[in-house]
């Protein structure tokens, strides 16, 4: 494949530029190109295929990160921080900064649909971060201008509990996931041992059941059926049996 046109390249380079990287670099410039195409472009030249090698890229970047940085961290709590690091929102922030969408083809139509933005930004960093990884088929391209961003986002998170409760984690998760959130059903319980068990909520996704949990307000309550349904959503065989 070749780049659409003679300008293209040049203005990739930017791009690579704005990331601290060497235009030297083994950057493979096609990929580059299609990784910032969307469908409404080309319906078969776009980043759709880079975007779902991209999502697994994103994710390793991430837990090697939290694992060097915070070894004595808790499975659970990799997890809900890792969930947060690579949700749309956290990834669009950062292509953002990065200023990735004056770089992207896509049709007027696409371009201004502002609900689909935070979606679209998303996608397209992930699949520029594909094509980073297969320029070397290892993190060196990404990590050292990626990490300061996921550090300083780890840390916020760790510092305020409120941005990584398990209640946002699941969202966050299903939102990337399916682009939907889940629901929660809520009742009193008429007879209970203590305040902990005044609240029973269950949390549904797709019509299935993924956790139930009680509490002394309803807030608790869906608290605790969000972190078994998360917890429960680590496990890779549970993941791979709700997206089939």
């Amino acid at each position: 494949m070749t780049l659409g046109y003679p300008n293209r390249k040049r203005q990739l380079q930017k791009l690579i530029q704005r990331l601290g990287l060497s235009n030297q670099a083994p950057i493979p410039w096609d990929l580059l190109d299609l990784a910032l195409t969307h469908p409404t472009l080309s319906a078969e030249a776009n980043y759709e295929q880079l975007e779902f090698v991209g999502d697994s890229v994103v994710r390793l970047v991430a837990s090697e990160l939290l694992f060097e940085v915070y070894p004595h961290c808790p499975v659970g709590e990799f997890a809900a921080i890792r969930s947060i690091l690579v949700s749309d929102r956290t990834l669009a922030e950062i292509a953002d900064y990065y200023g990735m969408s004056q770089f992207l083809l896509a049709a007027g139509s696409a371009m201004r649909d502002k609900a689909g933005e935070e979606s679209r930004l998303a996608d397209c960093f992930e699949a520029v971060l594909a094509t980073l990884y297969l320029g070397t088929h290892d993190l060196t391209l990404i990590r050292p201008w990626l990490d300061p961003h996921f550090r300083q986002r780890a840390a916020e998170i760790i510092r305020d509990p409120a941005r990584h409760n398990y209640k946002a984690a699941l969202q966050e998760w299903t939102q990337s996931h399916h682009k939907i959130l889940p629901e929660y059903k809520v009742q009193q319980n008429r007879q209970i041992h203590n305040d902990e068990e005044r609240f029973t909520a269950e949390v549904w996704l797709k019509g299935r059941k993924l956790g139930e949990g009680t509490g002394r307000s309803i807030k608790s309550a869906e608290q605790a059926a969000a972190q078994v349904a998360f917890l429960s959503l680590v496990d890779t065989q549970n993941l791979t049996t709700l997206q089939h």
